[in-house]
């Protein structure tokens, strides 16, 4: 940090100096927080605390690197909310999936906070979901954000070597979550759009040629809308849970991105907010999270509406 900022005389110029170089490591922070956590709202309270940190920090002269420091502070701070997360996320009513992060139907995201790409991918946190705290974060800092594996060590609390090893094995359940052959953006729409229709059309044989045989459905309600409780697998059984699923007309069916990927928003019969994220696989949908709980789709309802 510039030493100009903390000289006697200028310390509303210091301030905004600090405040600048601050904004522009947020969207960087936030996609740390929330890679670690799977969730935006403590994402920004851990990118808020951190902010504080650095108000009240009585040596921010001898910050070197800011971004390094920022970058430290938030993924200590994500590390022990996820730890807390765990323990929440048992008691949870059927499956946890993270808070969808979803681009503003028109193509756009509305609140610019998050860079949308693979770091942030629903199969990605879907997958860190079944590591330890301490894998999960060893992998995200080095293989995901560029960090050492000496830093990361004084992050999670390691050796080095340990944090080595913890990364090597999360990568190694990475590697096999994800699709070895993804499609291209106009592959995906196309292939979401006409899951949109033969879901629409009730059209059972349709949906499952669209469907990998070893298809995986998630649906996470929180106990506050319904939603299965349990994951189904299988294009027969997947199939017949969609078409259930979609038998009051919806009012609302429209393409957007899920957290980089390929997804779906829909409003039920029931008036229900829904969002699908799709996984998909050597030309077939390998995977449907869906996203129901109401405290996560806050955001999702602005653009819907």
């Amino acid at each position: 940090m510039s030493g100009r900022a903390d000289q006697p005389g200028t310390p509303e110029r210091g301030a905004e100096e600090l405040a600048q170089a601050f904004e522009a490591q947020r969207p960087r922070l936030l996609r740390v927080g929330y890679a670690t956590t799977g969730s935006l709202a403590e994402a920004e309270d851990c990118v808020q605390e951190a902010w504080l940190r650095l108000l009240r920090a009585s040596d921010r002269g001898s910050i070197r690197d800011l971004a390094a420091w920022l970058t430290t502070t938030v993924s200590r701070l994500a590390l022990d909310a996820l730890g807390s997360a765990r323990a929440r996320r048992e008691r949870y009513v059927g499956p946890w999936l993270p808070e969808p992060l979803v681009e503003d139907l028109s193509g756009t995201d509305p609140a610019d906070r998050v860079t949308l790409d693979e770091s942030v991918s629903m199969a990605l946190l879907v997958v860190l979901e079944r590591l330890s705290p301490a894998e999960r974060t060893s992998f995200l800092l080095h293989d995901v954000f560029g960090m050492s594996f000496t830093d990361v060590a004084g992050v999670v609390g390691r050796s080095p070597a340990a944090v080595r090893q913890l990364a090597s094995r999360a990568r190694q359940h990475v590697e096999g979550g994800r699709p070895r052959f993804p499609p291209t953006p106009a592959q995906q729409e196309e292939l979401v759009t006409a899951f949109a229709a033969v879901c629409t059309a009730g059209d059972l044989e349709g949906l499952v040629a669209l469907l990998d045989p070893d298809v995986a459905w998630r649906a996470d309600g929180g106990g506050k809308v319904t939603a299965t409780r349990q994951t189904a697998h299988g294009a027969d059984e997947v199939a017949r849970w969609l078409l259930g699923f979609m038998r009051h007309p919806p009012t609302l069916v429209r393409l957007a991105t899920v957290n980089g990927g390929p997804g779906l928003v829909v409003r039920d019969g029931g008036g229900v907010l829904t969002v699908v994220s799709f996984t998909i696989d050597r030309g077939r949908i390998t995977a449907l999270d869906v996203i129901r709980n109401p405290d996560k789709l806050a955001a999702v309802r602005e653009l819907a509406d």
